[in-house]
């Protein structure tokens, strides 16, 4: 199995063992294409190990099925690794703004609800791999204060992996997660008029 070597080992006081197994943040912004895609790719690998897994999604709306939840609630079925529990926090897409009906929360309430659970699942290290998907959107928009939730991450119990999608990750994020990946666009189909099709966005 191909291991990475680290170019720099800090004076931390941490044995190479310990230093190995902290658990996460991980960061996937920018404006390509596979954010999401990349966050639920590992946790498959998480699933295999049989951890607990979250999935959190924030934006996209409750009617909207993707293949990944379809394929990992069948694999957290199975009983051979991880459990997987999925939530879908919020409504709509983030670039279309529904106004949301008569006495229903807003989609900022929405949110901020659903942040309160992750919260809360932290607290009780009910899982050991989140995925906050579109998450990062939450915070650009204001509806989450980005200084809480790097509170919160970084005073999280046990061994919690937590990964973060969505477009303009603010920059205090970024700066204490310990993996930030900004994915670029070089081509897209959509530049072509080709809307998305099955198999390849869902």
């Amino acid at each position: 199995m191909p291991q990475g070597q680290p170019t720099v080992v800090p004076d931390d006081g941490l044995t190479t063992r310990q230093r190995r197994n902290r658990a996460l943040v991980m960061v996937h912004t920018g404006v390509g294409k596979g954010k999401s895609t990349a966050a639920f790719g590992m946790a498959l690998r998480a699933w295999n190990q049989g951890w607990p897994i979250g999935v959190f999604q924030f934006v996209k709306s409750a009617k909207w099925k993707v293949g990944e939840e379809n394929a990992l609630k069948a694999l957290g079925e199975t009983g051979k690794g991880g459990t997987v529990t999925w939530n879908k926090m919020g409504e709509g897409w983030s670039w279309i703004q529904r106004d949301p009906k008569d006495g229903e929360p807003s989609h900022e309430d929405k949110a901020r609800e659903g942040w309160e659970q992750v919260k809360r699942d932290l607290a009780e290290e009910r899982y050991k791999f989140y995925v906050l998907d579109e998450f990062a959107y939450l915070l650009h928009w204001g509806w989450i204060d980005t200084a809480e939730v790097v509170e919160v991450l970084r005073n999280r119990p046990g061994q919690q992996h937590v990964v973060i999608t969505g477009r303009n990750a603010p920059a205090e994020l970024c700066a204490f997660a310990d993996l930030v990946t900004d994915m670029s666009k070089v081509k897209h189909p959509m530049d072509a008029g080709q809307k998305g099709q099955r198999g390849i966005e869902w």
